[in-house]
């Protein structure tokens, strides 16, 4: 289970109990308390401090009890954090075999989030990873089946039903993507990615990475209208909201759909996703190589259509194209980037727009800034 926040109300009483559980006190401290104060220092950030707590938590448990299972499974997920793979995985694996079928209530380490948690953390891959998914999916289906029962669900509940369905959507498009890379040899891999992908769209129509995932088996099949047709579902499904929207996908979600955009020659629209990925995180160096490749292949295109405005339209597509590409280069050489083929790719495009444009103004790029900065003090004098 993830962390969760310490209700306001009994913060004071937590920090208390915080206080005791690690200044020592003569009194016994029972390992629901320890567990709860180690969660609030991961809140917190002091995730050393959160495991020392686990640890006790652990150490004053009865084994296979519930207060046992509650600090494997936060133990777990503090040495992923701790960047502690291995011992993660072995908390995990003695949390499955207190709660083997993921029933046991998610806040006391129940539920499907361990298995999930294995199937990443797999070191063998393939059936040994979609077997945790598929443990995982069983969990989540058995919470989704209770909820669905209930009659006259509070609207808390259905926030959570929503959750659980978007949860084993992604689930089920993560073994889709077991079955198109390591399991891709096996006979039936594509009629299982077939199937879990109209699952995933089946129970969550309006989660944008189960149309992104089935895209992405389309383009296996060599089906790219059909592909171009659910990459622009998926784009429907949150392009005009707010980046804070919870129904926007996460940065490397979007990064991967502006990759298969241009693979399906959307270039236009990979644009438009990478630029409001820039206005997010202006350090990607994989975000400017992509937005200059794009705008190179729109650049080609309108040069080989030899009409009197594309002549204007390629030049000034490659002369945007060189802007991000040198972006690209300038945050590759500052952060050291290990992509070698990425940064090779990129100086070989700056290349090729140097042969038909020449070489870039020194100021090229500054202009955008120059225009920002002056928005931004015509905003002052206004005021």
């Amino acid at each position: 289970m993830a962390p969760r926040r310490p209700d306001k109300k009994s913060k004071k009483k937590e920090k208390g109990a915080i206080s005791r559980a690690a200044g020592g006190s003569s009194k016994p401290i029972s390992p629901q308390v320890l567990v709860k104060a180690a969660e609030y220092q991961v809140q917190e950030g002091n995730v050393q401090d959160a495991h020392t707590l686990a640890e006790k938590a652990l150490e004053q448990s009865f084994a296979g009890s519930d207060d046992e299972l509650s600090a494997l499974n936060l133990l777990g997920q503090i040495n992923i954090e701790l960047g502690e793979f291995e011992t993660a995985r072995s908390y995990f694996l003695r949390a499955v075999a207190i709660d083997e079928d993921g029933t046991k209530d998610e806040a006391i380490g129940g539920g499907p989030e361990k298995f999930l948690c294995l199937a990443q953390l797999s070191e063998d891959g393939g059936k040994d990873s979609v077997m945790w998914f598929e443990r995982g999916a069983a969990s989540l289906k058995n919470q989704i089946s209770t909820l669905e029962e209930t009659r006259r669900r509070s609207a808390e509940q259905e926030m959570l039903l929503d959750e659980l369905k978007k949860k084993l959507a992604m689930t089920l498009c993560s073994v889709a993507e077991v079955y198109m890379t390591d399991l891709s040899w096996e006979e039936d891999a594509e009629q299982r990615c077939e199937n879990l992908v109209t699952e995933a769209t089946m129970v969550a129509p309006d989660f944008a990475e189960t149309w992104q995932t089935l895209a992405n088996v389309r383009i296996s099949q060599e089906r790219f209208d059909d592909a171009k047709a659910a990459l622009t579902r998926s784009l429907e499904l949150w392009k005009d909201l707010p980046p804070e929207d919870p129904a926007v996908p996460d940065f490397p979600s979007r990064v991967a759909l502006a990759r298969l955009l241009m693979e399906v020659e959307m270039e236009q629209e990979a644009i438009e996703v990478l630029e409001r990925l820039v206005g997010e995180d202006d350090q990607s160096v994989e975000v400017w190589y992509l937005g200059g490749w794009g705008l190179y292949v729109m650049g080609e295109k309108q040069k080989a259509s030899k009409s009197s405005e594309s002549e204007e339209d390629w030049k000034a597509s490659w002369i945007s194209s060189r802007v991000w590409l040198n972006q690209c280069q300038h945050l590759y050489k500052l952060q050291d980037y290990e992509d070698e083929r990425l940064g090779e790719h990129a100086k070989e495009l700056l290349g090729l727009i140097a042969k038909e444009l020449g070489d870039a103004p020194a100021d090229e790029g500054e202009e955008d800034e120059w225009e920002d900065d002056d928005e931004g003090n015509d905003e002052e004098m206004k005021d």
